[in-house]
């Protein structure tokens, strides 16, 4: 957790508000991430910002998993904070027609980080001075964010194995590839809904490569395991890849290949990818909530 002025443990720990129009990101509209002051883990992003004249940040979505939703001490209201550390946000109000998605999440600035995206004028600035940056200047360095969805048995693991590797900025375990709309966890496991238990990674791309991250993938799960992972059986937990685009899609075959070479024959699918639904609550970071350890996930070195 980052140390908080006196002004900022008001708002975020005590769950005050900033006064109208005096937050420094109420008419920010720079390309990027905002993230929690206090933890730093990201919230919102910059295209789902929306300016509403109400005098504080808003949005109408928040990076999936990032926000928790809260009844109000006042009963009638809706607080949100940060879904890691508790951290109060603001509240969210919807029907008010300011956007097609009808949803206004009324933010402090306070309880906000900026981070920049990356740019092609910004890259070589950053590169002269990461050597001698500071904790609070490396945060607010220019990142560029892309996607990654990987399926190999059991979320709880994979989400495990990626959670805490330099240039991941978040995960979300959940359900992807099937034929129903937002199933759960239980509909899921009865086979019947066609989709594979998943993991949405969101990653900084000039501090890890898409090819480190599907490396690790074919590291941590069996790939040449037809009918699951490890002991659990069934469709939802078969071995994919859901690519974003044609460059995702080459790097995958070729490791594939590779694998193959090696006399590994892997049953991993390779498909473009489909709707995500984030996983219910208690699935995420599953083992940092029990203290338990994966049971049918370990790394094994594959490559050189």
């Amino acid at each position: 957790m980052k140390p908080l002025s006196a002004e900022e443990k008001k708002v975020i720990v005590d769950k005050g508000t900033e006064l109208p129009f005096a937050g420094k990101y109420t008419d920010h509209f720079e390309t990027g991430t905002y993230h929690c002051r206090q933890c730093g883990e990201p919230l919102y992003r910059a295209q789902d910002k929306f300016h509403s004249g109400c005098g504080w940040p808003a949005f109408d979505d928040e990076i999936r998993g990032a926000v928790k939703k809260l009844t109000d001490a006042d009963g009638r209201r809706v607080e949100i904070t940060c879904a890691k550390c508790g951290g109060h946000l603001g509240h969210v109000f919807a029907g008010e027609g300011f956007t097609q998605k009808n949803l206004r999440h009324c933010v402090n600035s306070i309880s906000l980080h900026f981070v920049a995206a990356q740019s092609a004028e910004g890259s070589s600035s950053r590169q002269s001075t990461q050597n001698d940056a500071s904790p609070e200047t490396e945060l607010s360095q220019k990142s560029k964010e892309e996607r990654a969805i990987f399926a190999g048995g059991c979320f709880w693991g994979v989400e495990y194995f990626f959670q805490n590797l330099k240039g991941v900025i978040s995960t979300m375990p959940g359900y992807t590839g099937g034929r129903t709309v937002d199933p759960s966890y239980r509909e899921v496991c009865t086979g019947m809904t066609g989709h594979l238990e998943a993991v949405e990674i969101i990653y900084d791309s000039n501090l890890v490569s898409y090819e480190d991250l599907v490396r690790l993938f074919f590291e941590i799960h069996d790939p040449a395991q037809r009918n699951g992972q490890g002991p659990d059986i069934g469709e939802q937990y078969l071995s994919a890849i859901f690519y974003f685009d044609e460059e995702q899609r080459q790097i995958a075959e070729r490791l594939v290949a590779k694998l193959r070479e090696k006399g590994i024959n892997a049953a991993t699918r390779i498909e473009p990818a489909a709707e995500f639904y984030p996983a219910e609550e208690y699935h995420r970071r599953y083992y940092d909530k029990t203290g338990k350890v994966p049971y049918c996930h370990r790394r094994v070195k594959r490559f050189e």
